[in-house]
């Protein structure tokens, strides 16, 4: 009897019509659609690493062979590359200037974001004088207002020139080679001797090789002065300077009195004092390159 009943339940079930649906039986294609274009993981990698800009693979292709030692990433190394949140320190849009992007890394303020600050984005700090004796209270000797010197202030650069790490500024490291010259730019006067001096002719200035840079210039009244240590005479320099050959005498700059134009500013090396010279009269001359 049961046998029976299998019977017919089969017969029953064969009846119903089944529909299988078999999709394309054309050969699969490579996956060249724009839509499907992906990232390489060493695409993210160097993205998070290097800022790279990468490019999307747009074809499929089959490896010729087995990965090179050491050229993938792991994942852990792809994280490792990511940003976190940093709720101690991150920035937030006030602390960015107006108009600028960057990556907020606050919880509450993740990712790429526009700066509303009101901060300068070239700005320009005042540097401390250098002096430290104080005469009376809220001067500068007891107030010490202004950026700090790095440590070292100067470098020599072995070749006879020495950089200003305060203000990135290239002095020729003799202060006196080029002698005591008029302003002017007649043959022999200011500036007509650092043209010379760029074209190659040799002043003897020490250690330097005549011709090795030729953007050499006379250096305006500001950056001449921001060599000064107020807190130094003869010369009143910076202690622990690099300088070889400096005078303690009358130093020109390249700026002119705006009341008298037949009058130029300068420095007087020996106390720091400020002077207006007039442009007929003699003064040392200190090459300086570099500056914004």
């Amino acid at each position: 009897m049961k046998f029976v009943k299998g019977i017919f339940l089969s017969m029953v079930f064969s009846m119903i019509p089944v529909i299988v649906s078999a999709g394309s039986l054309d050969d699969p294609a490579s996956p060249d659609d724009p839509v499907s274009a992906m990232y390489t993981l060493e695409d993210i990698y160097n993205r998070l690493d290097t800022g790279a800009a990468g490019a999307k693979r747009t074809e499929f292709e089959e490896p010729s062979s087995g990965p090179t030692a050491g050229t993938g990433h792991t994942l852990d190394e792809i994280m490792g590359k990511a940003p976190a949140v940093d709720d101690a320190d991150g920035a937030d849009v006030s602390d960015v200037a107006s108009g600028k992007t960057f990556w907020g890394l606050k919880s509450g303020a993740w990712g790429l974001k526009t700066g509303t600050g009101t901060i300068a984005t070239d700005p320009a700090p005042v540097p401390k004088t250098g002096q430290t004796t104080s005469y009376a209270a809220g001067d500068d000797g007891n107030l010490g207002e202004g950026v700090a010197w790095p440590d070292p202030r100067f470098m020599d650069n072995g070749d006879g020139t020495v950089t200003d790490n305060l203000t990135g500024l290239i002095w020729l490291k003799d202060g006196g080679c080029m002698g005591a010259r008029a302003w002017g730019d007649s043959s022999g006067e200011t500036f007509a001797v650092i043209s010379q001096f760029n074209e190659g002719v040799d002043f003897a200035c020490g250690q330097y090789t005549a011709g090795t840079y030729t953007d050499w210039r006379l250096p305006n009244f500001r950056e001449l002065l921001s060599l000064m240590d107020f807190g130094q005479e003869n010369p009143a320099l910076p202690s622990g300077h690099l300088f070889t050959s400096v005078k303690n005498d009358s130093y020109f700059s390249s700026t002119t009195r705006v009341d008298d134009a037949g009058r130029a500013w300068g420095v007087h090396i020996y106390q720091s004092y400020l002077i207006n010279k007039d442009k007929t009269t003699t003064a040392y001359v200190w090459p300086v390159r570099g500056g914004q």
